[in-house]
C-alpha cells in the first residue's frame, strides 16, 4: 500500500517531470548536465527516493525554472510530515494532541478558519466537544481519554483572550443545527457563540444555507498566519506549507467569507436556530 509520504513524493516527482519536459530535456540529458547517474532522475520522478533541496535547486537551474524553486523547496521540507495518520498521531490519546495545538497556536497571530458542518474547536463548549471527540475516538479505535482531551481543548481556548491575535472564523449555517449532538447540547453551544461574538478580536461569519456560494466548501481548514494550512481527512491530518497552496486556500477562504453574514445578521441566524432546537427538545 502506498503511504501518504510516498504519495507526496510521487506528486513532487510528477511536477519535476513536467518541468523537465517543459525544458525539452530527456532524463539522461538532465542527469548528464547535473553530474548524476542517469537512473537518479527516474527514481526522483517516480517518487522512489527522497529528494534533497540541492537536487531541487540543480533541477530548477538546469531547466530554467528558478521561479518555481521556493514552492518546490517547501514541498521537500514538508513531504515526510505533510500527512500524519490519526492512528499514529493519536496513538496515546487525544490529550497530547490538544496540548500540541497550544504550541502552534501560540505562534500564530492571525487565524482564518473554515468549517462546513462543525463549530470550530476554539469555540466549542465542553459538552459539544465531548460529543465530537467521543465519536471520533470510537470511529478511529483510539485510546479513550476523552475527558482529558476535552479539558485540554477547553484550556486551548484561553488564547481567545490573550494578546492581540485575530480570529476570523466562518462556518455554514448547517453547523448550527446538524445532528452531531443532542438539541440541548446544541443550544448550549449556540448560546456560547452569541457570547463569543462580542469579543473584539473574534470575527464570526455564518454562511446562510441559501446564500450564493462563490466557492464550494469541500472540507474544513485552518490557515495559520500565512505560513501553513491545516486540514483533516478521515485518515490523517494534513499540513501544507507551499506558498502556492497557502495562497490557494487563502483565496478559497476569502470566497467563503464573502458569502457569510456577520454581526447582527449572524446573531439572527443563531437565535433562530436556538428557537428551532428548543422546540425540538420539547
Amino acid at each position: 500500500m502506498s503511504t501518504p509520504a510516498r504519495q507526496a513524493r510521487q506528486a513532487l516527482g510528477n511536477r519535476l517531470r513536467d518541468i523537465r519536459k517543459d525544458a525539452r530535456l530527456t532524463g539522461r540529458a538532465l542527469a548528464a548536465e547535473a553530474g548524476w547517474h542517469y537512473s537518479l532522475v527516474s527514481k526522483i520522478e517516480n517518487g522512489v527516493i527522497n529528494i534533497s533541496e540541492t537536487h531541487v535547486r540543480t533541477w530548477c537551474r538546469i531547466c530554467a525554472a528558478v521561479d518555481q524553486e521556493p514552492d518546490l523547496i517547501a514541498t521537500v521540507r514538508s513531504v515526510e510530515t505533510m500527512f500524519v495518520e490519526w492512528r499514529r498521531l493519536l496513538r496515546t490519546g487525544t490529550k497530547k494532541r490538544q496540548q500540541e495545538s497550544v504550541r502552534f497556536e501560540a505562534e500564530t497571530n492571525h487565524f482564518r478558519v473554515f468549517e462546513p458542518f462543525l463549530i470550530p474547536g476554539l469555540l466549542q463548549t465542553a459538552d459539544y466537544a465531548l460529543t465530537i471527540l467521543s465519536r471520533f475516538i470510537e470511529f478511529q479505535g483510539l485510546p479513550n481519554d476523552v475527558e482529558e482531551g476535552v479539558q485540554a481543548r477547553m484550556e486551548r481556548q484561553q488564547i481567545l483572550y490573550r494578546g492581540d491575535r485575530r480570529f476570523h472564523m466562518v462556518f455554514c449555517e448547517a453547523a448550527l443545527t446538524i445532528g452531531v449532538a443532542s438539541p440541548g447540547v446544541l443550544v448550549g453551544q449556540l448560546d456560547r457563540l452569541l457570547a463569543l461574538s462580542s469579543l473584539p478580536r473574534v470575527h464570526l461569519g455564518i454562511i446562510p444555507t441559501r446564500a450564493e456560494h462563490r466557492f464550494l466548501p469541500l472540507h474544513g481548514f485552518w490557515i495559520l498566519d500565512d505560513r501553513e494550512v491545516l486540514l483533516e481527512t478521515i485518515s490523517a491530518e494534513v499540513k501544507l506549507t507551499q506558498p502556492q497552496e497557502i495562497n490557494l486556500y487563502r483565496r478559497a477562504f476569502d470566497h467563503m467569507a464573502a458569502s457569510a453574514v456577520y454581526g447582527k445578521e449572524a446573531r439572527i441566524l443563531v437565535t433562530r436556530a436556538i428557537a428551532d432546537l428548543a422546540d425540538e427538545a420539547l
